[in-house]
């Protein structure tokens, strides 16, 4: 049997704008409200995976990180510095501007209210 993750719950202050910020910055697909009275925000990544935004009342950030092609590298870059969104090639600097990542050719970091840490590399 293959392994694959099907959803990961991410924390956020408020799980609808969470989801649509992460979206708004990725070129992702929300989908309708989930869960028991509709307290999952879901954002489709690919066909097998779906972050799930919940609102919760102390979020502690978690590190989610994307291997993605040039071209969608291209399209994110461009989104984040339209939207104003800080991003860095550091983690402990996701605000420098920078995108020449330790591990890969091209990559960033980017942060939402809730402290989550988005990681986008590309292998060129």
């Amino acid at each position: 049997m293959t392994v694959s993750l099907n959803h990961t719950i991410v924390p956020a202050i408020d799980n609808t704008t969470a989801a649509r910020f992460f979206a708004d910055v990725m070129g992702l697909e929300t989908l309708p409200p989930a869960g028991m009275g509709g307290h999952f925000a879901p954002v489709r990544v690919n066909e097998s995976l779906t972050l799930d935004f919940m609102t919760v009342e102390d979020p502690q950030g978690h590190h989610l990180a994307f291997d993605v092609d040039p071209v969608t590298f291209d399209h994110i870059l461009r989104r984040v510095r339209e939207l104003g969104v800080p991003y860095g090639n550091s983690p402990r600097d996701p605000a420098n501007g920078r995108i020449d990542h330790p591990l890969c050719p091209r990559g960033l970091f980017f942060a939402d209210d809730a402290r989550n840490l988005y990681e986008v590399m590309s292998p060129a």
